[in-house]
């Protein structure tokens, strides 16, 4: 027989700003994921529409501005986030529209993870994209965390080492005034999955095995939607990023097969 609860629990509010995943392994199914798995309670803003499939990405369709905007609009009026991140935006007119909203205001912390290129190779930021990411939401970020492929981009230098992304997020923390999280999963040779954080105070080095035997996609934002959970929870930056790391190490060793695919394990 159902019991009502004699005291109801109250989560903190976080926000994504991203992209749609069709095959729920990314993007903003990701994202929720990982929000309740943290035990807060996840809101969204849609900014594109993807078919897509753990292979390939077979079409983009871009929301419009406005309708980017209201949704922005609409949880903030009623659920004001305790933080938030930004995953796809696709568009310098999407980039736009989020940052006019913030622009001028206090905002929560904001972590923008800057998606530019699938794991399958297609392009999720329009080349004409790029100056308005740089110019006008970088400089509102609490955190950036770019992978290898974009620090290169954010940098103009290709990265091959931990020396390498130390030196690109002071560079990166100095062009934009952001903390910063240079993500070295992919980085050839290691054992480890390497990456590292600097605020212009605290570096850290962050390391974790590299598991050789799963393959899959969404982590890039699992990371940063954990991080973003745990500032809603009220622990400090780096703090943070520490328990982002520990939570994507944990999702990818719980990976579960799906058809010839693998998805990660959010839950424990």
């Amino acid at each position: 027989m159902f019991k009502p609860m004699s005291r109801i629990a109250k989560w903190p509010v976080a926000l994504a700003i991203a992209g749609s995943d069709s095959d729920g392994g990314a993007g903003i199914q990701a994202d929720l994921k990982t929000f309740t798995a943290l035990r807060v309670h996840g809101t969204s803003v849609i900014t594109c529409l993807t078919a897509q499939n753990p292979r390939r990405v077979l079409a983009v369709e871009p929301c419009s501005p406005a309708i980017v905007r209201h949704q922005i609009e609409a949880v903030f009026e009623e659920l004001r986030p305790a933080a938030m991140k930004t995953g796809m935006l696709f568009s310098a007119e999407i980039i736009r529209a989020v940052a006019d909203f913030f622009k001028g205001k206090k905002y929560p912390p904001l972590v923008v993870d800057p998606v530019m290129i699938s794991t399958s190779g297609a392009a999720l930021l329009k080349p004409s994209a790029m100056k308005a990411l740089r110019e006008q939401l970088l400089p509102l970020a609490t955190l950036v965390t770019p992978n290898l492929d974009e620090t290169a981009v954010l940098t103009g230098r290709k990265i091959t080492s931990v020396e390498d992304m130390r030196s690109a997020a002071r560079e990166i923390h100095v062009r934009f005034g952001s903390a910063v999280l240079v993500k070295g999963g992919h980085l050839r040779g290691g054992r480890d999955a390497a990456d590292i954080f600097f605020d212009g105070r605290t570096e850290l080095l962050l390391n974790a095995p590299f598991l050789r035997d799963v393959s899959t996609h969404g982590t890039g934002c699992t990371y940063s939607a954990a991080i973003t959970a745990a500032l809603a929870l009220g622990h400090d930056l780096p703090s943070a990023v520490k328990i982002g790391k520990d939570h994507v190490t944990a999702a990818i060793s719980r990976s579960y097969r799906i058809g010839k695919h693998f998805a990660l394990g959010h839950f424990a």
